[in-house]
């Protein structure tokens, strides 16, 4: 089941990003799932149900963002129809695959500290 290495690497890079920016908790993961990328989104979530208990993730949410297959002529530059095969119409060129293969962390909603106030500045004031 691949989908749990999967949640393994988006868990590492939420907590890379959470601690580079100094964060004390991760609220929530916002992924962007392509139909076409081999994972489904229902082993993501219980795999990410599983493996992110002790890690700054554990009590974050997971959001799915399904992502449907987009084909476009690379000549014409089209969308082609879902149900237009995958030549052209206009040129009869071959398909290619815009969107729906990723697996994307697109967001990662977590708690910063407040950082401290420049000196000088009081609550209010513009420096």
């Amino acid at each position: 089941m691949h989908e749990w290495s999967i949640v393994h690497s988006l868990l590492d890079e939420a907590e890379r990003c959470a601690r580079s920016r100094g964060a004390h908790a991760v609220h929530g993961l916002h992924v962007r799932l392509g139909a076409l990328s081999g994972v489904e989104a229902r082993l993501l979530e219980t795999a990410y149900a599983i493996f992110r208990a002790g890690t700054i993730c554990a009590g974050a949410w997971l959001e799915i963002e399904p992502v449907p297959a987009r084909w476009a002529c690379p000549l014409c530059r089209v969308e082609l129809a879902p149900e237009s095969g995958l030549c052209c119409a206009r040129c009869d060129a071959i398909a290619r695959l815009e969107s729906g293969d990723e697996i994307v962390l697109a967001r990662i909603e977590m708690e910063v500290a407040d950082e401290p106030a420049p000196r000088g500045a009081g609550a209010g004031e513009v420096v």
